[in-house]
């Protein structure tokens, strides 16, 4: 399947054979994100982040990931796209998404995977708690994502 929502771990390498099996493959694109270690801001005085725990809307997430995965496909030339995202309580270093595109040459490849990402980021719909010693908290959208996102508009 092309958009998978689970709480287990997925292989990249799996990910990546089935990309590479398409007619014509000539570059395989895959984006990996990981749960960070540490918090990007200074909010918690540079706390570890102990725990991140993503939550979903079962059926309307499946829906937004496919329609943000045939965006790219009817935008670029690929053979082939795949979304994974996890839900449920993660560790740090644990992945948690996993975009990938095939296509004949690495320029849409590289767009399109970079496009579906920045879309997840803004349009799909999670939400992410951060926990760390000093409890949880949910996290807000970036303002460079939305203008990641914007951004695709343009071109």
């Amino acid at each position: 399947m092309s958009v998978t929502i689970s709480t287990e771990d997925f292989s990249v390498a799996d990910a990546y054979t089935r990309l590479r099996q398409q007619q014509g493959v000539g570059a395989v694109c895959i984006f990996t994100g990981l749960v960070r270690q540490w918090l990007a801001d200074n909010a918690n005085n540079g706390k570890p982040i102990l725990s991140l725990t993503l939550e979903h809307y079962p059926g309307m997430t499946e829906a937004k990931l496919t329609e943000i995965r045939d965006a790219a496909m009817g935008r670029w030339d690929l053979l082939d796209a795949m979304i994974i995202h996890r839900i449920g309580r993660l560790l740090p270093s644990e992945q948690i998404v996993l975009v990938g595109t095939a296509a004949q040459h690495r320029q849409p490849a590289f767009a399109a995977a970079q496009f579906i990402m920045d879309y997840l980021k803004t349009e799909a719909p999670f939400w992410k708690a951060e926990e760390t010693e000093n409890g949880s908290q949910w996290v807000e959208a970036r303002p460079s994502d939305a203008h990641a996102t914007k951004s695709w508009q343009s071109k």
